[in-house]
């Protein structure tokens, strides 16, 4: 018997299950299953039993958990059976585009306990501390021309706000492009990477990048000058778990996935009515020339549509844009 097939059985139920059903449904005698069981409380499982009933988890377990996780999004999950877990990387990105690399399946998982090395966009760091937050990112496929593939991080960005939303009730803005605030600070960054085929510059694979701030302190920050830069979940009021965050971000990336991109006009107006960058002055550099400007469109392809105070419009694809001071955001 392994301790999967025990996570798998408790995961998720509020009833307890008793020693003689878990091991008949198992196929293995009682004592295997006490001596399981005892094994996994003593590694900090809150598994608590009584004498009639049985056994049930009680709370998180101690470390992240495949099975566990899996089992909260079930067998038929695109996710299911393909989650890994480590106690610590550089960056779940790079170490899941090694795995694409050799040939990972669609629908691989990775997620870290800590990453010493997380990455954001434009080659910025992701502060990811032991524990504290949600570090994930997966692997997808998509049998697409690469034009298509360029609007797949607007609809992650709506994935993973709808995910939290799931699994606290808040609901984060989006600063373009895949950013996500609340209450004028960043809980959330994005990172998608893609590879393409050498020989014919089709696209080989996607690896979507997620790091979700849950249980950071206002000293937390501080400590790394982000105080006024970032929040975590926590700090809004909600406290959430990382198995409850990562399966509801899970099943909503899942969802978008399945939809995509055939589902562009919603997703699109998704995006735009989560989108605090509309209508405020911003300042970017295109061409080695800084500009400023008020942000006035997202268009179908998810770039952002700038008109500068002489009337200019200017379509922004891909870098920085920055908010300019004194409005919401950095």
């Amino acid at each position: 018997m392994e301790q999967t097939q025990l996570i798998g059985l408790l995961a998720g139920r509020q009833e307890y299950l008793s020693g003689e059903e878990m091991s008949r449904r198992l196929g293995v005698s009682r004592a295997a299953v006490w001596k399981e069981l005892s094994a996994m409380r003593a590694a900090g499982w809150p598994i608590a039993s009584s004498t009639r009933r049985g056994y049930r988890l009680e709370g998180e377990p101690p470390v992240l958990s495949a099975p566990y996780l899996e089992a909260l999004l079930g067998e038929h999950s695109l996710w299911s059976g393909r989650i890994h877990t480590f106690s610590s990387l550089d960056s779940t990105n790079t170490r899941l585009k090694a795995m694409a690399a050799q040939g990972a399946a669609e629908g691989t998982v990775v997620l870290a306990e800590e990453q010493t090395a997380g990455r954001g966009t434009q080659g910025r760091t992701f502060h990811s501390p032991r524990g504290a937050g949600l570090y994930l990112s997966v692997l997808l496929r998509p049998q697409l021309p690469l034009a298509q593939l360029l609007p797949l991080t607007g609809w992650a960005a709506v994935a993973v706000g709808q995910g939290i939303g799931a699994a606290c009730g808040l609901n984060p803005e989006i600063k373009w492009l895949n950013d996500l605030y609340l209450n004028g600070r960043k809980v959330c960054g994005i990172l998608t990477e893609l590879s393409l085929v050498g020989e014919s510059g089709e696209p080989d694979y996607v690896v979507l990048g997620v790091g979700v701030n849950l249980g950071q302190s206002r000293q937390q920050f501080a400590a790394q000058g982000l105080e006024n830069i970032a929040t975590s979940l926590a700090l809004e009021g909600a406290q959430v778990s990382r198995h409850g965050a990562a399966a509801a971000i899970l099943t909503a990336l899942e969802e978008m996935y399945r939809r995509f991109p055939q589902d562009g006009p919603a997703q699109l107006e998704a995006y735009r009515a989560r989108c605090l960058t509309l209508g405020r002055q911003v300042q970017w550099e295109q061409g080695g020339v800084g500009y400023t400007g008020t942000a006035r469109a997202v268009t179908e392809d998810f770039a952002l549509e700038i008109a500068t105070a002489s009337g200019q419009v200017h379509t922004v694809s891909a870098g920085t844009v920055s908010l300019l001071p004194g409005e919401v955001g950095v």
